[in-house]
C-alpha cells in the first residue's frame, strides 16, 4: 500500500539567499547614485527636449561682419549687440559695434534719427575705452564716433556742443596715436577730425601717412577720408577715384555713391557748354540711380538718392524729370517740409508758378489736409493709392530755408491780380524775411543785398495793386486770370 509521506508538523523558516540580498543592495545603491547624478545634471531625464548649443561671441561677431559687408547694417548691429551680451567685457567687440552704429547713421533720414543712433554709437565707444584704456584702435573709433556726432544739422541750435564733440574727438585721436603712432585707422580718423576743424594742411599730412601703411588699401575708411579731403580741396576727379576705391571695399554703402555722384555733378557744373557737360551729368545720374537701387534691395526708404537725381535733372534744365523724382522722395518722407520746399523750387524754375505756391506754403508756414496733397503736386488726396493728407510743420526761417520764403513771397506777389490779390500773404512773408536779415546780418553777408532786391520787386508789385485800390487777401486764390508775371530772380536750390 502506498503511504503518503508525512508532512512536518511545523513549517521550516525559509533561508535567505545571500546572492539575492546582494543584488537588492546593489540596485538600491545604483538608484541612489542615479538620483544624485540627475540632480547634478550629469544625467538628463528621458524624453527631455534637446538643448540648443549656446552661440559664442565670435560667432555673432562674424555674422555682424558679414551683414556689415552686405550693407545690412541693422542686422549687423543686432548681431554685435548679441556678441556683447554674450561677452560684455570684450572691448574690441564694443568698438566694432560703435563703428557700425556710426556708419549706419548715414542711412537714416531725419536729424532726430541720426542723433539717437550716433549717441548709441558714442555710448558703445565709451564702453570700449572703459574696458581697454590702452588700446589705440579703441580710442581711434571713439574719435571717429565723436567726430560724426559733431554734426551741425543735428545741433544747429547748439553750436557749442558741436565744438565740444570736435575737441573731444581730437583728444581721442591724439591719444590713439600716442598709444600707436602707426595705427592706420587712428591716422585716418585724426585726419577727418582735422578736416572738420578746417585744418586742411594738417589733415592732408595725416591722411598721407595713413595711405602709406600696408593695410591702407584694405580699409574703406582710409579711402573715404581721403576722398573727403580731396573733395574739400576741390580736386573732384581725384576724389571720385578715392570714392570708387571705397565703394570697391563696401559696395553697398549708398552714401559713397551719393558723394561720388555729387562730385561728377560738380565737375559738370564747371563745364560752360551744356552739351559738353551732359555726359558728365549722366555719369552722376548713374551713381545716384545705383544708390537708389541698392536702397530698394536693402529695403532702406531713403529719399536722398531721388533728391540728388532731381537736383541733377534740374541743372540739366529737365524740370519735369526733376519734379517726378522729388515727388518720389516725398512718397518716402511725406512730412518733410524741406522736400516740399525743394519741389516748390523745381516748379518755380520750370515756370509752374501756380503749382509752386502750395509746395512753398507747406515748406514755410506748414499745411495740412488737402493742401498737403496739393503741395505734393497732386490735384487732390487719393487715400486708396496711399496719397493721404499729412500734417506738415513749416520750417523756421534761417540761412538754409530763406530761399523758400522769399520765393514764396515773390510768387504770391507776381500772381496777384485785382480779382485775386495775394499781397496780404506776400507782404507778411517779405516782412518775415526782412526781420531775419536784420536779426542775423552776419549769416547772409553779400546775399543780403540780392535777397532785398527780390523782395523789393515783390513789394513794388503789391504797392502798385494797392494804389489801384485792389483789396489784398491773405489766402491764395484757386485760379489766376490773365497772363502771370514772372519773379525777377530765379533762386538756386
Amino acid at each position: 500500500m502506498n503511504v503518503s509521506p508525512r508532512r512536518p508538523l511545523f513549517n521550516r523558516r525559509p533561508q535567505s539567499n545571500i546572492y539575492r540580498m546582494f543584488l537588492w543592495v546593489m540596485l538600491i545603491l545604483f538608484f541612489v547614485w542615479m538620483l544624485q547624478q540627475v540632480d547634478k545634471g550629469a544625467i538628463q531625464p528621458l524624453f527631455q527636449a534637446t538643448l540648443t548649443p549656446t552661440r559664442s561671441a565670435d560667432s555673432y561677431a562674424l555674422e555682424g561682419d558679414a551683414n556689415f559687408t552686405a550693407g545690412n547694417l541693422d542686422a549687423a548691429i543686432q548681431a554685435y549687440r548679441e556678441a556683447v551680451r554674450v561677452d560684455p567685457n570684450n572691448a574690441q567687440t564694443w568698438a566694432k559695434l560703435a563703428r557700425i552704429q556710426t556708419y549706419s547713421s548715414a542711412f537714416l533720414i531725419t536729424a532726430e534719427q541720426r542723433k539717437a543712433r550716433l549717441l548709441e554709437a558714442l555710448e558703445s565707444a565709451r564702453k570700449a575705452v572703459e574696458l581697454a584704456p590702452d588700446d589705440s584702435t579703441v580710442h581711434a573709433i571713439l574719435a571717429f564716433t565723436l567726430d560724426w556726432n559733431a554734426e551741425s544739422a543735428i545741433y544747429k541750435d547748439d553750436p557749442q556742443q558741436v565744438q565740444k564733440f570736435l575737441l573731444e574727438a581730437e583728444q581721442a585721436a591724439v591719444r590713439a596715436l600716442q598709444l600707436d603712432n602707426s595705427n592706420t585707422l587712428a591716422l585716418a580718423f585724426y585726419a577727418e577730425v582735422l578736416l572738420d576743424q578746417q585744418k586742411w594742411s594738417l589733415a592732408e599730412q595725416y591722411i598721407n601717412q595713413a595711405l602709406q601703411r600696408e593695410d591702407a588699401d584694405r580699409l574703406m575708411d582710409v579711402h573715404r577720408v581721403n576722398a573727403y579731403l580731396l573733395e574739400t580741396l576741390g580736386q573732384y576727379n581725384r576724389a571720385i577715384t578715392e570714392y570708387d576705391k571705397a565703394i570697391a571695399l563696401q559696395p553697398n554703402f549708398t552714401f559713397l555713391y551719393l558723394r561720388a555722384g555729387a562730385n561728377y555733378r560738380r565737375l559738370a557744373f564747371e563745364i560752360p557748354k551744356l552739351e559738353e557737360a551732359r555726359p558728365v551729368y549722366e555719369k552722376s545720374l548713374e551713381y545716384f540711380d545705383k544708390a537708389a537701387r541698392i536702397n530698394e534691395q536693402l529695403k532702406v526708404y531713403d529719399p536722398t538718392p531721388y533728391l540728388s537725381i532731381a537736383r541733377t535733372y534740374s541743372q540739366l534744365g529737365e524740370f519735369f524729370a526733376a519734379a517726378r523724382n522729388v515727388q518720389k522722395a516725398l512718397k518716402y518722407d511725406p512730412t518733410n517740409a524741406d522736400i516740399y520746399g525743394q519741389l516748390g523750387i523745381v516748379y518755380f524754375r520750370s515756370r509752374n508758378y501756380e503749382g509752386s505756391i502750395f509746395s512753398l506754403k507747406c515748406a514755410t508756414y506748414g499745411c495740412s489736409g488737402e493742401d498737403s496733397c496739393l503741395g505734393r503736386g497732386l490735384d487732390q488726396c487719393y487715400p486708396d493709392l496711399g496719397e493721404n493728407p499729412q500734417e506738415i510743420r513749416g520750417l523756421p526761417i534761417d540761412p538754409n530755408t530763406v530761399v523758400y520764403y522769399y520765393t514764396y513771397g515773390s510768387v504770391l506777389a507776381a500772381l496777384s491780380r485785382p480779382r485775386d490779390n495775394k499781397c496780404g500773404e506776400a507782404m507778411r512773408v517779405f516782412q518775415d524775411v526782412r526781420n531775419e536779415l536784420t536779426a542775423n546780418p552776419e549769416a547772409y553777408a553779400d546775399a543780403s543785398a540780392v535777397i532785398l532786391n527780390i523782395i523789393e520787386d515783390g513789394e513794388f508789385i503789391c504797392n502798385s495793386l494797392a494804389e489801384d485800390g485792389a483789396p489784398a487777401s491773405s489766402v491764395p486764390g484757386e485760379a489766376v486770370e490773365g497772363t502771370t508775371a514772372v519773379p525777377s530772380v530765379t533762386p538756386t536750390p
